[in-house]
């Protein structure tokens, strides 16, 4: 029962991997099948061609034996011809199939939700997918032909062998079982010890990382703290190494023991067909055929074996893959339109209200708990925010703003509650046009490796070529001082990865930032998530005198731990444990003496 369920496993995932490659490249998948049939059959003719002119030779036939050397010389040829091809098809086949998977597992990654990228688990799934994409479905195709060969030459020579003995044939088969199925069991515990060390797979590449990339280069100098780095780097690759050598020399140590077997059945058989060609009951053509057909054929049977077994270590890789890109992003789906989501609790739905009334974004009983979590990092959130106006979120770090913000965003669901724009569940808006009427800029912004002009064209992909609008959103992020600044102005290559690349500081990148979510002119909602951390105090506030003159009309939402800044406001809402505590004003908030007050008084006496 093992051995039928291990060869079941063999080839579990064979069918999924053969259409991949099909859908990749028919042309060199017909070429792999035509190459692989004729490198299975032209064998078998060299062999018979072999026995042929041995026999012309005894005979004393000159002319016959020249002729039989002629035609093995163009099988020979062929063969030659074929294994090229063959070797040439799997190296292109490999290349097309590297590309065409990688894109799947990318496209994949698109289309997870941003709880996935927050989740270890998820990258210890990223990494064995990604870890042998390039090379296992290639090999499962190129195993699964090369298994059709030599099954078809196994054929051939154990229909030969059976004219001189069937007891031969059984030799051939029972040699070569017990080193297939030792190396099988090794591929299994080399499966295994790779995908169990996955986390610390990515903790070596981690520390690779921060030993060889730009943002950690400061401060790995500056404290000294590359030689720790190092010597961690060596003690996990080491452990790696010693695990890996421990296993290859026990594989190799069983594998050499274990095909004494096959060699022993093959010299056994040698010595009986000798002994039959010296007592005459063999021509010396037919013992060379024999010889050949044994020698040949247990390679083959060897060959179809180990090719099971490589199937079955290929297709437990190939089972990574495909558990990957069957991850299940379930995440509510997008309401009918027209249809109204289920409120929480069981509640009755609310009576229809007027739009004119209702623009604007509407919080209701919304709670967010991070999966796994059991703290909630948000919880009861009844908000409205009118369109048009400007509200300012405040609070100590972790009080759940940028969840806020990130549940506005549809980046997450929430756990309870639902979540209105102009009246309308956030489920039941297509996402594309969701995000097209938000402008958002994180504190973590990103740094993009790419063009200036390309920096802050990212912010709305539609007018990546739309200069006139490129110049507005520069202006308006107050980025035209880094244009100006670098040489190239809106053609400069940002950043020190490519040539003539120009690192920026932290406030002009911030400036890009900033002018990237301008470029979303239709976006009627602008959020910003302390994106001006790096600026001084004077700066920032210029950055949003700006901000509040251009936002005329949209509703904006501004994160942000300077006072000056979240004063300006219409209102402010301060969080704190996820909850909201406080809202009104700034005067009305200080008037009142509680969190937001000494909070204030606090930055204040900073400045005294």
């Amino acid at each position: 029962m093992l051995g039928l369920s291990r060869l079941r496993d063999s080839f579990a995932y064979t069918p999924r991997t053969l259409q991949l490659v099909w859908r990749s490249s028919k042309a060199a998948s017909l070429a792999l099948a035509a190459l692989t049939l004729a490198a299975a059959v032209l064998p078998l003719g060299v062999a018979y061609v072999g026995k042929a002119i041995m026999d012309a030779v005894v005979a004393r036939e000159e002319r016959a034996a020249l002729v039989w050397v002629s035609v093995e010389l163009g099988l020979v040829a062929a063969l030659a011809l074929a294994q090229r091809g063959l070797s040439l098809a799997r190296q292109l086949l490999g290349a097309r199939l590297s590309i065409d998977i990688h894109a799947m597992i990318l496209g994949k990654a698109l289309s997870l939700e941003l709880r996935h990228f927050e989740d270890p688990e998820f990258y210890d799934q990223l990494t064995r997918a990604r870890r042998e994409a390039s090379s296992r479905p290639a090999s499962v195709v190129t195993e699964s032909f090369s298994l059709v060969q030599n099954l078809i030459t196994l054929a051939g020579y154990a229909a030969l062998l059976v004219g001189f003995s069937g007891f031969a044939v059984l030799a051939l088969v029972l040699a070569a079982v017990p080193a297939t199925v030792a190396e099988a069991r090794f591929s299994g515990a080399a499966f295994r010890l790779r995908n169990w060390r996955s986390p610390e797979a990515r903790r070596l590449n981690y520390l690779e990382y921060v030993l060889a990339n730009d943002g950690h280069a400061k401060e790995v100098k500056l404290f000294g703290l590359g030689p720790m780095f190092l010597d961690r780097y060596k003690a996990l690759a080491a452990s790696f190494y010693r695990e890996d050598s421990a296993l290859a020399v026990r594989r190799a140590g069983w594998s050499y023991a274990l095909s004494l077997l096959g060699t022993a059945a093959f010299y056994g058989c040698y010595a009986a067909m000798a002994a039959s060609a010296a007592a005459g009951r063999l021509s010396l053509g037919e013992m060379v055929l024999y010889v050949a057909a044994f020698r040949q054929g247990q390679q083959a049977f060897q060959a179809v074996l180990g090719g099971i077994g490589g199937m079955y270590e290929h297709n437990l890789y190939m089972s990574n893959l495909f558990q990957y890109l069957s991850i299940p992003t379930s995440a509510p789906p997008a309401l009918p339109a027209g249809e109204a989501p289920a409120l929480p609790n069981g509640g009755a739905p609310a009576a229809p209200a007027d739009r004119a009334l209702d623009r604007g974004v509407r919080f209701e009983g919304v709670g967010y708990r991070y999966p796994g979590q059991s703290r909630w990092a948000l919880r009861g959130i009844d908000l409205h925010i009118p369109s048009g106006q400007s509200l300012a979120l405040v609070g100590h770090n972790g009080a759940g703003k940028t969840t806020f913000i990130k549940l506005l965003t549809r980046l997450y669901e929430p756990t309870e509650g639902r979540i209105l724009l102009d009246g309308k569940d956030l489920r039941a808006w297509d996402l594309d046009d969701l995000r097209r009427r938000i402008g958002v800029v994180f504190q973590d912004f990103n740094q993009y490796q790419l063009t200036l002009r390309e920096n802050v064209g990212l912010g709305s992909l539609d007018h990546l070529g739309d200069e006139p609008r490129i110049a507005r959103a520069v202006s308006a992020g107050g980025a035209d001082e880094v244009v100006t600044a670098v040489p190239g102005g809106l053609d400069a290559q940002l950043g020190r990865w490519f040539k003539d690349g120009v690192e920026l500081s932290g406030g002009q990148w911030q400036k890009v930032a900033l002018a990237r979510a301008f470029m979303r002119e239709q976006a009627d909602i602008l959020v910003l998530d302390e994106p001006t951390a790096a600026l001084d105090a004077e700066a920032e506030h210029a950055v949003f005198q700006r901000f509040r003159s251009l936002s005329k009309g949209r509703t904006t939402i501004v994160i942000s731990h300077r006072f000056p800044t979240v004063r300006m406001a219409d209102r402010i809402v301060v969080l704190d444990g996820g909850r909201i505590v406080e809202e009104g004003t700034h005067d009305e908030l200080v008037a009142r003496g509680q969190r937001y007050a000494r909070m204030f008084a606090l930055q204040a006496e900073g400045y005294l």
